[in-house]
């Protein structure tokens, strides 16, 4: 086992524990010492090692002995006895938002709810409001998340399934067999929602590379098998279907299946208007139409041996896929106008992180030295204000005492530094959660919402607007409070808040987490034209979750954007003079 399943065993061991109304000390004890472990950087050797376990913080003998247990089996009993006390479906409930242990230990034990199904039935009739500490509000709000839960079924955010579909094409590439692999479909299109995963693989043998497929770990079950086509059900649950095609068809094959439909009439409309035919497989004279003398197409059809040579056969630029969405694409392909996009080679640093002085997993020395492990040049903390007190928000005092540590810590950097930023809360009323003086004690400031989410559009509008005309402010977080299959965007008028952006010098964040990826692409043409830069952030909690910054690459890259429009792409001098530039500007008199 990883350590990342280890640690997600010990996760469940505290939920259990939690089930059972077991000692806090007892149940914090394995929770801590699941954080430990995700953070450990040592080898899977020493998982078997109780001596090494015992140096982690936070893990004791006994839980040492248990991940060496698990490491060496791959099971471990006392979880298996923790599990006999409850029926299996009972951990779904945790992921109906608002229920907690104690919620779920009441609703077994006084209603005998142990699934989603019973608990939905449970509400319909009204049982769920009776019981102490529910009412009428808890149990209205139960079933707005069962609907929501039951609308997404099916869905999955891009960053859940990302790491089975690389893992799948690394494998499928490496295998002898396999002359090219590509994952395909909405995934190589970096939507943010993905349904399926494609898999093509051109090869000579079918049968070989089906049966390694078909055999992989990651599948979890068969649903169909075909000489061509065969579909699975992976660990995650999503559905994955590998495509088999030959060299001469996988061009085609990877162009059809990686879509969108939309995309894909028009590249067919195209070849139609010059006699062709164009499917999965190949590119052809288009047959006479029935009764009608055979024509023959004025224009000779090309070799097509890849993607770039397909798109070349129509006069076209090479389209990349992420802006294979039918929305221009084909217009600036047509006249050389297409935009060359973000690379993640191009970013050299990020803001919008944290550490554990607020809700973060890692040390600030530790969080340092994983960017630069990334051959980032700088690396912006982030910490959550007062006001979130649910992510223990930090008082201007312990604030200040971070920005004194990043100073002393920068001292020991050669071409690399920190940088000292807060997210800060946009209050009700848009005021910052912090006064202007110790907003500009700091190098930048952040400003998100993180409450009252209930507004009015207009009133929600006024409330960005009022905050990111604060000179202190540098970037606006997470623009629409999305939380993707989970919760909604507040509802505000976007292209109000770009304007105003544009109009204050305010940096729009691309939050990368899987969770967010906000703002959304389609928005980035319109903050493009209107001038607006573009900041990625990883709004990392963890150190490995700085890795995050690819999802939010993908988001750039199907927003048009090149590396000219992203902030975080400039080298560490320049973003230095950037981040002032807002206040400066104010100072001047240029903004009023």
């Amino acid at each position: 086992m990883t350590k990342g399943e280890i640690a997600a065993v010990l996760e469940e061991i505290a939920t259990l524990l939690e089930l059972k109304d077991e000692n806090p000390f007892k149940i914090r004890a394995y929770a801590n010492a699941a954080r430990s472990l995700e953070t450990f950087g040592g080898n899977l050797s020493d998982l078997q090692d109780e001596e090494a376990l015992e140096k982690i913080p936070g893990i004791g003998k006994a839980i040492a002995a248990k991940i060496k247990e698990l490491a060496a089996t791959g099971s471990l009993k006392y979880l298996e006895e923790l599990r006999a006390d409850f029926p299996a479906a009972i951990l779904e409930l945790f992921s109906i938002p608002g229920l907690g242990a104690k919620k779920i230990k009441a609703l077994y034990e006084k209603l005998h709810i142990s699934s989603i199904a019973q608990l939905q039935k449970a509400c319909e009739s009204g049982r769920v409001a009776e019981l102490p500490g529910f009412g009428e509000t808890t149990q209205g709000k139960i079933c707005h998340a069962i609907a929501d839960r039951a609308k997404h079924f099916g869905s999955f955010q891009f960053g859940q399934i990302a790491g089975e579909a690389e893992s799948l094409r690394n494998d499928l590439t490496a295998h002898p067999d396999a002359l090219h692999a590509c994952v395909a479909g909405s995934y190589r299109r970096r939507r943010e929602i993905v349904r399926d995963l494609d898999l093509v693989v051109a090869t000579k043998k079918p049968a070989a590379v089906t049966k390694f497929f078909l055999e992989h770990p990651l599948v979890e079950s068969v649903i169909a098998q075909g000489p061509t086509k065969s579909s699975v059900r992976l660990r995650s649950q999503i559905q994955c279907d590998l495509r088999v095609v030959s060299a001469a068809e996988y061009p085609f094959a990877l162009n059809y299946f990686t879509g969108s439909k939309e995309h894909n009439i028009e590249l067919r409309n195209r070849a139609l208007k010059r006699g062709w035919t164009l499917n999965e497989y190949r590119l052809a004279p288009a047959p006479a139409p029935s009764g009608a003398r055979k024509k023959r197409s004025t224009t000779r059809i090309p070799q097509v041996r890849d993607e770039v040579e397909l798109y070349r056969a129509f006069d076209l630029d090479f389209i990349p896929p992420e802006l294979r969405e039918n929305r221009g694409e084909f217009e600036a392909a047509a006249n050389h106008s297409l935009p060359r996009l973000i690379e993640k080679e191009n970013l050299r640093g990020t803001f919008h992180c944290h550490t554990t002085a607020s809700d973060g997993h890692n040390t600030l020395e530790e969080m340092a030295q994983a960017a630069q492990a990334l051959g980032l040049e700088y690396l912006g903390i982030a910490e959550h204000s007062r006001s979130s007190i649910q992510a223990h928000g930090l008082d201007a005092a312990k604030l200040r005492a971070q920005v004194a540590a990043i100073r002393k810590l920068n001292k020991k950097f050669d071409g690399f530094q920190l940088f000292a930023g807060v997210e800060c809360d946009i209050l009700r009323d848009g005021k910052l959660d912090f006064d202007d003086d110790l907003l500009s004690e700091l190098d930048y400031a952040v400003v998100s919402i993180h409450s009252v989410f209930n507004l009015s559009e207009a009133e929600m509008t006024r409330r960005i607007i009022r905050a990111i005309s604060n000179p202190f402010v540098t970037i606006l977080a997470h623009p629409t409070g999305r939380l993707l299959l989970q919760r909604e965007p507040y509802v505000v008028n976007l292209p109000a808040i770009i304007d105003a952006a544009a109009e204050t010098g305010t940096w729009i964040e691309i939050n990368a987490a899987p969770k967010r990826l906000d703002l959304d692409w389609r928005w980035w043409p319109l903050a493009k034209e209107k001038g607006v830069k573009c900041v990625i952030n990883p709004d990392a909690h963890r150190a490995e979750r700085l890795q995050d910054l690819w999802f939010g690459i993908g988001v750039a890259r199907k927003g048009w954007l090149t590396k000219e429009d992203v902030r975080n792409c400039w080298p560490l001098g320049k973003i230095e003079k950037a981040l002032g530039m807002k206040r400066q500007k104010w100072s001047d008199g240029v903004m009023e």
